[in-house]
């Protein structure tokens, strides 16, 4: 037997699969592919302080090796999870963490000060790739400024696991998880997704409503594992990485590059069973390269 159990900070976590913001659901919509209590954590969608009915559709596109994505944050609201959806879902046996989203800092602590009032959620993921309305849309996490204010402020009223999620457009990724870090995050998640677009040539048009979109799927995964390299070596809070994976040995590179854990994103369109199938790939792998624990693997990238 092979020990698959990693923490990140004060979280214990069975192994190191969890599922990513926004392609998972709550969990619950996936309890007939796989065991949901077989995973290290779950990160549920995005929740935001009142409810959103998202972008107009077309939101989403497919594209070569990936996706596109607009869906515009769609969810009930913070007020509807605590009451409605948690209650459904508690009872997992895995870690489960609030993804929460917003469009200015007073949003970002109204749902973490409700959310903190719940004393069995274990942490948040604080999703700073969102446009602050009162600073021209840019998103928050496209500033060092921005990055650490929002953190900061989040930190002040949620006293469980803070984890801050990066967006990849940025010039320097390590900056701003330095920020993020020196805020208070706990840990740090990386990469959100791309900024991409997606045209038909034949109608001369856009394929989303929006025009741009998120880019996630296996063609962004050089440039996530490349940014997660580089953020854990400059960090010390452990990292999260995600960003096109796909399969365990992709899960693998993440950890050899400095991940504790990871998230698995798009995939979980293709084939709804892709996380558990990743955990049983990285126990195989510790078995065939004679590892005794996960946790010998992470950083371990050799380069002499």
């Amino acid at each position: 037997m092979v020990d698959l159990s990693v923490n990140i900070g004060d979280l214990n976590l069975k192994n190191p699969v969890m599922t990513a913001s926004g392609t998972f659901g709550y969990g619950v919509e996936y309890q007939d592919f796989i065991d949901i209590n077989s995973l290290g954590g779950i990160i549920v969608k995005g929740t935001t302080g009142s409810p959103r009915e998202g972008n107009p559709y077309p939101r989403m596109a497919e594209t070569p090796q990936g996706m596109l994505n607009a869906v515009g944050l769609q969810n009930k609201g913070v007020d509807a999870f605590i009451n409605e959806i948690w209650p459904k879902i508690r009872t997992f046996d895995t870690n489960i963490i609030v993804n929460v989203s917003g469009s200015t800092i007073e949003e970002y602590v109204e749902t973490a000060e409700k959310l903190a009032l719940v004393p069995d959620i274990v942490g948040i993921e604080l999703n700073i790739s969102c446009p602050n309305v009162k600073e021209g849309g840019m998103a928050f996490g496209t500033s060092c400024s921005s990055a650490r204010q929002v953190t900061r402020a989040v930190r002040n009223v949620f006293p469980r696991h803070l984890m801050v999620k990066l967006s990849p457009n940025v010039t320097d990724i390590v900056e701003i998880a330095k920020e993020v870090e020196d805020a208070g995050a706990d840990s740090i998640s990386l990469v959100n997704t791309f900024l991409g677009m997606a045209i038909d040539a034949e109608t001369r048009r856009p394929l989303l409503s929006t025009i741009t979109g998120g880019l996630s799927g296996p063609c962004i995964k050089p440039i996530a594992l490349r940014m997660v390299w580089q953020v854990a070596d400059a960090v010390k809070v452990p990292v999260v990485g995600m960003g096109g994976i796909s399969s365990a040995s992709d899960a693998i590179e993440f950890l050899l590059a400095g991940a504790s854990a990871i998230q698995v994103g798009t995939a979980n369109f293709i084939n709804p069973s892709i996380s558990q199938e990743i955990v049983n790939g990285i126990a195989d792998y510790l078995v065939r390269h004679n590892f005794n624990s996960v946790t010998e693997l992470i950083g371990a990238l050799e380069l002499d």
